[in-house]
């Protein structure tokens, strides 16, 4: 049986959640979600320099302003990029992050799509992916799960999953977090915590690609570990 465990609103000046999950794991996670204020009816790329500021602004209130933040360029693939391997900010053509060192923060944008956070509680790792209907279908969580497996010895038996708010049915012709879940136990995850929540049922809280048509903001996913 899956377990329901709500997202809660943050203590943060930035409008924020985070799952008590994560904070039970020993990791540091957060979801900025819609920003009051911040116009983002226009193109991808003009949205995340318009929220740019308050995203920075998040990481520092959640005390991570001394983390080296890794983004993913996110092209509906199973591009996996470690951390380590890159000085750039941005990781070209990948879709899920992983690191094990303490100074990184991890970082996936959404709107509509899941951000589905990893933490292996053994090993001590993470990892935080980007998967909408196309990268459920390609397998992007359990590779994630896997590559970390090569990198850090993890087993996926150690991992613990919470999935970040989603589009859902009615809204979406394709119940993927419902796939996630599915692909998460197939491959011997014992711990996968989905709070239900459809971001096209709550407008006045997430962004939504698919009712907005495009013209929207990202939510952020943020996620390191415990210094």
């Amino acid at each position: 049986m899956d377990e329901i465990f709500h997202w809660r609103v943050a203590d943060t000046r930035i409008p924020s959640e985070f799952s008590p999950v994560l904070v039970e794991a020993g990791v540091v996670g957060g979801f900025a979600i819609r920003q009051p204020g911040v116009e983002v009816a226009v193109e991808r790329h003009e949205a995340l320099d318009r929220l740019r500021p308050v995203h920075l602004e998040l990481q520092k209130e959640l005390g991570l302003q001394d983390h080296r933040l890794c983004l993913a360029e996110q092209v509906h693939g199973t591009g996996i990029a470690h951390a380590a391997q890159c000085a750039d900010e941005w990781f070209p053509a990948a879709d899920a992050l992983i690191t094990a060192d303490p100074s990184v923060c991890l970082g996936i944008y959404v709107a509509d799509c899941c951000a589905v956070y990893l933490v292996d509680i053994e090993r001590r790792a993470i990892g935080l992916v980007h998967s909408g209907a196309k990268g459920t279908r390609l397998g992007i969580v359990p590779k994630t799960v896997d590559k970390m497996g090569d990198a850090f010895g993890t087993r996926p038996e150690s991992v613990v999953v919470v999935l970040s708010p989603c589009i859902r049915p009615p809204f979406y012709e394709v119940d993927f977090a419902a796939e996630i879940r599915t692909q998460c136990k197939e491959i011997g995850i014992q711990r996968v915590v989905d709070s239900g929540v459809c971001t096209g049922a709550g407008m006045d809280r997430y962004y939504s690609y698919r009712r907005e048509q495009g013209k929207t903001g990202r939510m952020l996913a943020l996620l390191a570990l415990s210094v």
